[in-house]
């Protein structure tokens, strides 16, 4: 197991330096119900005032992802919180993806249109953040892999409960839903994702009067999935670009959240 660090580039390096990602990990949190989840993973101090949550992909709860939650936890010594979004129904399975047969096709639409329907996600996430807020929780902000990408964008538009937004990897991803957007966003793509729909979210946030709190990375040399369920740790180079995200997201959630 590697020992290194990762440094952010910013003035609170004590604050912005990530800890040693490994590729066999045990999650740190726990789990708790909280508002209207039976599940939540759970990590960081309690005693927080702000908090970040965290919106998972389509495969669930996954040790790589709880290691990106513990590491932002640990290092902005904030609480994030991972709801179980798709309960009571399982995710989807690993092992069907990506989709092969033309039933695996099917079964993967099937999933996007029930346990993981877009609109009905945001409409949890929205009533967890204000949830959260009642809990005395002052600014929160909220971060999404893959389906959960789409879902975090589309939750940071008008009346958002959220000071900030960050997606890696993100599926469906649309430069219509960046127009919404009324708060600060990191982006951070993988080469499978459509580059034309990326430039023209950049273009659209260079016009936002938040535009100086933006944040955004191509990694064109990892694939869809390389920092959440589907990161192969044992990689060097994913490995590497595992914690490179995680740093631009820790200096992200700094500079917008605190």
């Amino acid at each position: 197991m590697s020992t290194s660090t990762t440094a952010v580039h910013n003035n609170n390096k004590a604050c912005c330096t990530i800890p040693p990602v490994h590729s066999n990990y045990t999650p740190k949190g726990a789990y708790k119900p909280f508002g209207q989840f039976n599940r939540v993973y759970v990590t960081g101090p309690d005693s927080s005032e702000n908090a970040i949550v965290c919106i998972y992909d389509i495969f669930g709860f996954f040790p790589q992802t709880q290691q990106g939650a513990d590491i932002i936890a640990s290092t902005l010594k904030t609480t994030v919180y991972m709801p179980d979004f798709f309960e009571p129904d399982p995710p989807f399975p690993a092992e069907n993806f990506p989709p092969k047969s033309d039933k695996d096709k099917a079964e993967l639409q099937a999933f996007f249109g029930t346990t993981a329907n877009p609109s009905a996600a945001v409409t949890k996430l929205t009533a967890f953040a204000r949830d959260l807020k009642t809990l005395g929780r002052k600014r929160i902000s909220a971060y999404g892999f893959c389906w959960g990408g789409k879902v975090t964008l589309v939750s940071g538009g008008e009346n958002t409960p959220f000071s900030s937004v960050a997606i890696v990897h993100p599926a469906m991803l649309s430069a219509d839903d960046a127009k919404k957007l009324t708060v600060p966003l990191g982006i951070y793509i993988s080469k499978d994702e459509p580059i034309s729909e990326y430039e023209k979210i950049l273009l659209l946030l260079e016009k936002k009067p938040f535009s100086a709190q933006n944040d955004h990375k191509n990694y064109s040399n990892m694939f869809h999935g390389w920092a959440a369920a589907r990161g192969n740790l044992e990689n060097a180079e994913n490995k590497k670009e595992f914690e490179d995200v995680y740093s631009k997201l820790v200096e992200f959630f700094h500079k917008t959240l605190f």
